[in-house]
């Protein structure tokens, strides 16, 4: 298998640029996950008798 130092270095910049953008996606979703758990924090502060009280009765 002989491979030139171009086609070597085309390959390597495209694992590179498929790394890069993996991890801008993984930015995105811990970025997302992060809003919405602060959404459902803020959400949760706004009335804090909400979870205090179970209705067991069937």
């Amino acid at each position: 298998m002989d491979m030139s130092i171009a086609a070597m270095s085309v390959d390597m910049h495209q694992a590179q640029l498929w790394q890069d953008i993996g991890i801008k996606v993984l930015d995105k979703a811990i970025e997302t996950d992060s809003e919405m758990i602060e959404e459902a924090l803020n959400i949760g502060s706004l009335d804090p008798n909400l979870g205090n009280n179970i209705d067991i009765t069937v």
